[in-house]
């Protein structure tokens, strides 16, 4: 079972930038796919970033141009870099990766989840 960490939430001011982290907890063989996830209270989980190995990612439409996923191979560790934080950006993030490991075969790992909270 492959388990994820994540780090960087916090309190931030409006305009602020936050960098979260996610990374296994152990080494893991491969990973096919990232995302970021977050949860407002009261509100449904969304989809916030998604990309696929070798391949481009893509954005909701309220973080594009703000917010930046990106992934350091030789740790297995992925990042969401978020710039001109709003209000509206408050929630707890997830981190989620898909791939394949020993020994248990394909797996999809969830972060336990870190809250950013913008506000002045």
């Amino acid at each position: 079972q492959v388990q994820l960490v994540e780090s960087g939430g916090g309190l931030v001011e409006p305009g602020g930038s936050l960098t979260l982290s996610c990374a296994p907890a152990s080494n893991i063989f491969s990973i096919w796919s990232m995302a970021w996830y977050r949860q407002a209270p009261g509100r449904q989980r969304e989809l916030v970033a998604y990309g696929i190995s070798g391949g481009s990612t893509n954005y909701t439409d309220s973080v594009k141009g703000r917010f930046y996923a990106s992934r350091d191979n030789s740790k297995n560790t992925v990042y969401l870099q978020m710039n001109n934080l709003k209000p509206e950006d408050t929630a707890v993030y997830y981190c989620n990766l898909r791939g394949w490991n020993y020994p248990g075969g394909e797996y999809n790992a969830w972060g336990q989840g870190t809250q950013v909270t913008v506000s002045s």
